[in-house]
């Protein structure tokens, strides 16, 4: 008895501990469901199935709290695209899994989401949060890049070293932060060269979905092409951008940014996260 109670004690404290480290993480997605690619081509897309699910099931398995939000407070779109087994190891188990889960937090439901606007979070204080997690898909190049309320949270979160964890086409949003994000967007449009020196971020090592993955992954446009890529985007901002073998798992940790390569490198940033969270 006395062994059972001393066992009992035991898991008890260890519980505690683990709850006790639990982390306020901020969710952000884009509210597009499309991309605007040359020439007037629309392109359908969102978030990333296994970038958003697979780290948003392990921070839940973690204990912490999730806040999800847009710029806009819409409810998210899923890029269908990504809706496949394979970037889940094609383990069918665990895609069901997300899925389910996806589901069971309404979060693509325009009637029930639970996402908020940014500017809730705002008004909420952004000391309420721990950390930020911004997945991949497409979407966040037409919002996420040039949204002054993103911008804000970026540099908030960066004055107070907090972690930022951002994957695949994710850490675009990091251009948001620039002083006049739109304007330096609008001329990568025009000129591949162009830059911009003054980036909160300008020296930080980091990673995106790269210019050859980019250009495997080409044939999903149909012929579109791209305004500009997160890799020159970030590179010309000021980054110092880190290339991983193609299509694996590659994640770059600089300070308070944790920055993941593809689809491939969810779960290990999120694993950087989470240790970043707990230190």
């Amino acid at each position: 008895m006395k062994g059972f109670k001393l066992s009992l004690l035991a898991s008890l404290l260890m519980a505690t501990s683990t709850w006790a480290n639990a982390a306020n993480v901020l969710v952000v997605l884009s509210d597009s469901d499309h991309l605007d690619l040359k020439n007037g081509v629309t392109y359908s897309t969102g978030f990333y199935l296994n970038e958003l699910m697979q780290p948003v099931k392990a921070l839940l398995d973690a204990g912490d709290t999730l806040t999800f939000a847009t710029p806009l407070g819409k409810a998210p779109t899923l890029d269908q695209h990504s809706v496949n087994v394979k970037d889940f190891g094609g383990d069918q188990q665990a895609f069901d899994a997300h899925v389910k889960l996806l589901k069971d937090l309404k979060l693509t439901d325009p009637a029930h989401s639970p996402v908020i606007s940014l500017s809730r979070v705002e008004q909420i204080g952004y000391n309420h949060f721990d950390a930020i997690f911004v997945p991949g898909g497409h979407a966040p190049m037409q919002d996420l890049s040039v949204s002054p309320v993103m911008g804000k949270l970026l540099q908030a979160f960066h004055a107070a070293g907090k972690p930022t964890a951002l994957v695949c086409h994710g850490p675009i949003a990091l251009v948001s932060a620039l002083p006049d994000a739109q304007q330096y967007t609008q001329k990568l449009e025009q000129n591949p060269k162009a830059t911009d020196a003054h980036w909160i971020y300008a020296g930080y090592k980091m990673t995106s979905f790269t210019n050859n993955e980019e250009e495997a992954a080409k044939g999903m446009f149909n012929g579109g092409q791209l305004k500009f890529t997160p890799q020159t985007a970030l590179t010309n901002a000021g980054a110092k951008f880190s290339v991983g073998n193609q299509f694996k798992s590659h994640v770059v940790q600089d300070r308070e940014l944790i920055t993941g390569q593809n689809p491939q490198s969810a779960l290990a940033v999120v694993q950087a996260l989470e240790k970043q969270l707990t230190h």
